[in-house]
């Protein structure tokens, strides 16, 4: 049968041990499986296996014999990991008196498909190869769904990810349980959030239909139907944004992850801040995501007129989130020209708006006109830079000039 070719090879290509160590009754199960008949690439190795007992021993035995790295996961479930060059291999003891029983624990049925290397044999007691076919996710059953409630938003994660559809039977009992996901720990549901973000897209459609069912609503009180909008035209951005730039860059996946979760959240940052904090998010990614909702305003107010003193402040100020910012602004319609403007001045690192180098430094200042250390050389500073963007001045000694001006104006 076709598949037997698809799961042989995979076996054949990637497994990083001789399937001689496995016991007879070894079976992979899980996403391997799925993608394996999907004829889906994995980017890292990533491979789980079931065995009706000593799960433990042979995930040892198999460690030691390729000198390979071991931990157990789950002492009382008995799951074990090898991990190797390649990858890692996972080892459980199957749930219940049964492969069939343990499948049955399982999310959705395209999951639920388990393969015996040794028998080329496919066990698939619940027609997830019928599904698989048809490219729909449909639920084990409703139990198994209340037992994980991260379950129903990895539905949707996965429907993005396989261009699935979600079968509809499901879909209303994910939006019955949908309350049931606020009590799953903050970090796995950034995890699956986060894959959502990722994904180009099909991750916007999906996370659209996450929030219209529930989902979203325990963690993420105020998306609205705009604000996902936004998060397509982030998408656009991503794509334009390169364009208006004089010089080549590129646009990190994180950035553009970043720029949508912002359209998620608050419009105040104080209030996206407890939201990301509750979601577990670092604090790099806070400090990203509320610096660009705290700029955001001046460029709604005033992008296509900002002057250059402005300028000055505004790239000091939201320093290296500005290709955050830039998307989030076009996303909610900022004068693309204005942005491409401040764009170019961004990426060119020899800009001094932009990117500063002061023509003299607060030792010259001390050393050349004995000043002391205080407030007003960080004043004066600043000044002599604005000065120099703004074409006043253009070397050493006409900054150290301008500086005695300014102290003789009192203002310091």
């Amino acid at each position: 049968m076709f598949w037997q070719k698809k799961l042989a090879l995979l076996l054949g290509n990637h497994l990083p041990f001789s399937i001689d160590c496995l016991p007879p009754t070894a079976c992979l199960v899980g996403g391997a499986v799925r993608d394996a008949l999907l004829d889906r690439q994995r980017d890292y190795l990533d491979l789980d296996f079931v065995l009706p007992e000593l799960a433990v021993e042979v995930a040892r035995r198999i460690a030691e014999h390729y000198r390979a790295g071991f931990v157990v996961l789950d002492e009382q479930r008995r799951i074990a990991r090898v991990v190797f060059k390649q990858g890692t291999v996972d080892f459980a003891q199957q749930e219940g008196d049964s492969l069939e029983t343990d499948l049955r624990r399982r999310d959705f049925t395209i999951n639920a498909i388990a393969y015996n290397p040794h028998r080329q044999e496919l066990i698939d007691p619940l027609g997830g190869l019928v599904d698989l076919e048809q490219r729909k996710l449909r639920m084990v059953s409703q139990g198994n769904l209340k037992d994980d409630p991260l379950r129903l938003l990895r539905a949707y994660r996965q429907a993005a990810q396989l261009n699935f559809t979600i079968e509809a039977t499901t879909r209303a009992t994910i939006r019955q349980l949908a309350p049931l996901l606020g009590t799953i720990a903050a970090e796995r549901v950034q995890n699956e959030l986060g894959h959502l973000l990722a994904h180009p897209s099909r991750g916007n459609i999906w996370l659209a239909a996450a929030w219209e069912d529930g989902l979203l609503k325990p963690w993420l009180k105020n998306t609205t139907a705009e604000k996902l909008q936004q998060v397509e035209r982030v998408e656009r951005s991503a794509d334009i944004l390169p364009d208006l730039v004089n010089k080549p860059f590129s646009l990190s996946p994180e950035t553009i992850e970043m720029a949508k979760l912002a359209c998620l959240l608050a419009s105040n940052p104080e209030e996206a801040e407890m939201e990301l904090v509750k979601l577990k998010y670092s604090r790099a990614h806070i400090r990203t995501i509320t610096t660009a909702l705290k700029y955001l305003p001046q460029l709604q107010q005033n992008a296509t007129s900002m002057s250059l003193r402005e300028q000055y402040f505004f790239f000091l100020g939201v320093g290296d989130v500005f290709p955050t910012l830039a998307l989030l602004a076009m996303a909610v319609g900022v004068d693309r020209d204005a942005i491409a403007m401040l764009a170019n001045r961004y990426f060119d690192r020899s800009d001094p708006v932009a990117h500063p180098k002061p023509l003299v430094k607060g030792h010259d200042l001390i050393k050349h006109l004995g000043l002391a250390s205080g407030p007003a050389i960080g004043k004066l500073l600043t000044e002599l830079q604005i000065a120099y963007i703004e074409g006043k001045i253009s070397t050493a000694g006409e900054a150290l000039h301008l500086a005695k001006i300014l102290l003789q104006s009192n203002n310091f």
